[in-house]
C-alpha cells in the first residue's frame, strides 16, 4: 500500500481528470483524512468506508477520502489497484454530489445502490453464519 504522501498525490492526479462542472458548489473541496473509518453497521472487521460526501450548512459540500480505510482494506495491493480504487471512490462520491445538487434521492440513485450493497453485505454474512 502506498504511503499517505503518494496517496494524496494520486488523489490530486485523479481529480484533474474530472471535468470542471463536477466541482460546482463543492465549496468544502476534496480532503484526504488519515483515519480509518469502520462502517458503523459492519458485522465483522471487513467493512470500511473509503469516502464520504457531505452537505452541511456550516462546512459546505465536501468529499473526504479515508487513507486509513484504504490501508486497512488494501494493505497488500499494488499501486495500480489502489489508484483504481481511488478513482472509483472519487467518482462515486462525485456522483452523490451531482445527484444531491440535482435533487435526486430516490429510486435509481446512488443512495439506492448503496442501500442494496448493504443488503447484499448482510445477506452474505447471514449465509456465512448458516454455513458454520
Amino acid at each position: 500500500m502506498m504511503d499517505l504522501e503518494q496517496f494524496d498525490a494520486v488523489v490530486e492526479e485523479e481529480m484533474k481528470l474530472l471535468p470542471d462542472y463536477v466541482y460546482k458548489e463543492l465549496n468544502g473541496g476534496v480532503l484526504v483524512d488519515q483515519a480509518a473509518y469502520p462502517h458503523p453497521s459492519r458485522l465483522a472487521e471487513d467493512l470500511y468506508i473509503l469516502g464520504t460526501y457531505s452537505s452541511d450548512p456550516v462546512l459546505g459540500k465536501q468529499i473526504v477520502l479515508y487513507y486509513g480505510s484504504f490501508a486497512a482494506t488494501m494493505q497488500w495491493a499494488g499501486d495500480e489497484a489502489v489508484r483504481r480504487q481511488i478513482r472509483d471512490t472519487l467518482r462515486h462520491e462525485f456522483r452523490h454530489h451531482l445527484e444531491t445538487n440535482a435533487g435526486l434521492f430516490g429510486k435509481g440513485t446512488l443512495i439506492e445502490e448503496d442501500h442494496n450493497d448493504m443488503v447484499r453485505y448482510f445477506m452474505r454474512h447471514k449465509e456465512l453464519d448458516e454455513q458454520r
